[in-house]
């Protein structure tokens, strides 16, 4: 199994990315997935989740302005990251979570200039 996070790069403040996170093999079990970001010189946090009934969640630094889906056919999952701001730079890292246990994609970068 992989997780292919893709997406990130360099945008103005105020601006939008959509990150995705392309999963490969076979996922049996999935409970939820995630996304998590660290800023440099800080500690991996929450983004915002999906699980498995469609159920949606974020932090609250993000809530309105942030938005994750899936798509099952693609096997993707999405962050939609508008009104972007400085402080949303960091390397943005998507996550499964199943009942075996978690998978971790390898973190896409985003940078917000003010």
């Amino acid at each position: 199994v992989q997780l292919q996070a893709s997406g990130g790069g360099l945008v103005q403040a105020g601006g939008s990315l959509r990150l995705s996170c392309a999963t490969s093999g076979r996922i049996i079990g999935i409970k939820a997935m995630r996304w998590y970001r660290q800023a440099p010189g800080k500690e991996r946090e929450w983004v915002a989740s999906i699980i498995v009934n469609g159920s949606v969640n974020y932090a609250d630094s993000v809530k309105g302005r942030f938005s994750i889906s899936r798509d099952r056919a693609k096997k993707t999952v999405y962050l939609q990251m508008n009104t972007l701001e400085p402080e949303d730079t960091a390397v943005y890292y998507c996550n499964i979570n199943t009942v075996y246990g978690g998978y971790w994609g390898q973190g896409t970068l985003v940078t917000v200039s003010s």
